[in-house]
């Protein structure tokens, strides 16, 4: 087997490993993210719980830098992810917003009934 071939056979193994790499963050981007399905008649988007996998990230280590082929690939996820913290970050600002509001609503509240009980009579 000559070297080229060797490295040939790395390289592509190195590829194969990115590219699988890059899959799955794409996945559990696309699944941390509001669909099509989830949007109303009205336009807006209706979001449903979605459990993803808790673990922490952590840069694979033993592949060496990402691929040249790959690095296009590579920026646009990065890019997107960004996109979905700026997005994220909006909406639990209106989360928050909501929650306020619905607080000093049932803060005007008037009971409904019997607040005491006279015990004595």
């Amino acid at each position: 087997m000559s070297p080229d071939a060797l490295d040939d056979t790395t390289a592509d193994a190195v590829h194969s490993e990115w590219a699988a790499v890059l899959d799955a963050l794409e996945r559990e981007l696309t699944a941390s993210g509001p669909t099509a399905t989830d949007a109303t008649t009205d336009g807006s988007v209706e979001t449903a719980a979605i459990v993803l996998d808790a673990t922490p990230w952590a840069e694979p280590t033993a592949l060496g830098p990402v691929p040249r082929a790959l690095v296009g690939r590579a920026s646009r996820l990065l890019a997107a992810q960004h996109d979905r913290m700026s997005a994220l970050e909006t909406e639990r600002r209106q989360t928050l917003e909501h929650l306020g509001a619905l607080r000093q609503v049932a803060a005007t509240d008037e009971p409904r009934g019997s607040v005491y009980l006279d015990a004595s009579a």
